[in-house]
């Protein structure tokens, strides 16, 4: 009780370091590259300033800055130059991941690649598998797609992928990718599932980056309702169930509770600071509405407090250089 409790002698400058109880560092951070077959220099995002499609044969060269500035990851996304109904640039050999991945492994053996497994990319419809007709119109069909998913992660794994990181919301994807994996050969490649993954208003940046736009429908039959949160806690735990290695949590700042909970199930878990995050800090910093560094330090701390053992984020590589400031 006061006076003799006084919080505040904690609090002392001199002392605040050596009590902090969470600590960002660089090693929680992974960095999302674009990664576009039809450049030959990057492309600034509009949506998403400060971050860039980067050509083919310059992403090894752009995951060297990045290791040199601190960080060990990558999560990589392909924009193709040619889309069909079935994805079948997803997993070609000479596709653009997995051209990607080869480059940056070839030249940063000890940097870790994760590869996001989805297809909404590479359909000309935007979807995240095969779509066809049920019995509530067209839709995203499950199990076809979970065949597209396995061959989707096993040429990532062939091309060198350490982990594969399926994004489709697909009921079986975890199961069935890591059967397809161990049956090629690939039990070392891990899987990081996007296993509790909402249907978020907070992705549009993204889809103008990664050109992932749907033309029909919504993706609410297979992400999670925003307000559903036992919901989104079973489907983690059914991913744990089915092998995944890590989990992962998405959007990351306005899903801090779901996060907390999924940390429960004693994997490793990841949160996706995604690209709506991103882009509503830099827009108010532009505007100078508030301290893009202090703002994103603050969130990313946050996103750790909470459990969060990666965190996935725009900002990596300026999170970067702003924590070796601060030391």
């Amino acid at each position: 009780m006061f006076p003799e409790r006084r919080m505040r002698r904690m609090r002392r400058r001199i002392v605040q370091p050596l009590l902090r109880e969470t600590e960002l560092r660089k090693t929680d951070l992974i960095a999302p590259v674009f990664v576009d077959e039809s450049i030959d220099a990057p492309v600034p995002i509009a949506s998403m300033p400060g971050q860039f499609r980067r050509p083919v044969d310059g992403v090894a060269g752009y995951c060297e800055r990045l290791r040199d500035a601190g960080i060990r990851a990558v999560l990589l996304f392909g924009v193709p130059a040619a889309k069909d109904g079935e994805a079948t640039e997803a997993y070609a050999a000479d596709g653009v991941v997995q051209r990607a991945v080869r480059k940056i492994k070839e030249r940063l053996p000890q940097m870790v690649v994760v590869t996001d497994v989805c297809a909404c990319e590479y359909t000309d419809h935007g979807h995240c598998g095969i779509v066809g007709e049920t019995a509530d119109g067209p839709d995203l069909l499950n199990d076809p797609s979970l065949e597209l998913m396995a061959q989707i992660s096993v040429s990532h794994a062939e091309s060198g992928a350490d982990i594969v990181a399926p994004s489709c919301m697909l009921d079986g994807m975890v199961r069935t990718i890591r059967q397809a994996l161990d049956a090629a050969g690939f039990q070392d490649v891990l899987i990081m599932s996007y296993s509790s993954k909402f249907a978020s208003a907070l992705y549009g940046p993204f889809r103008d980056a990664a050109d992932s736009g749907f033309s029909f429908g919504d993706r609410t039959t297979y992400q999670i309702c925003p307000g559903n949160a036992r919901e989104a806690v079973m489907e983690s735990e059914l991913d744990v169930a089915e092998g995944a290695d890590i989990l992962m949590v998405k959007p990351a700042g306005a899903y801090l509770d779901i996060l907390a909970t999924v940390t429960g199930f004693g994997l490793p878990v990841a949160a996706y600071q995604v690209s709506g995050e991103y882009a509503m800090i830099k827009a108010a910093a532009e505007r100078g509405w508030l301290d893009e560094r202090a703002v994103a330090i603050e969130t990313l701390t946050a996103i750790k407090r909470a459990g969060a053992a990666l965190i996935v984020t725009y900002f990596a590589e300026d999170a970067a250089g702003w924590l070796d400031e601060e030391q």
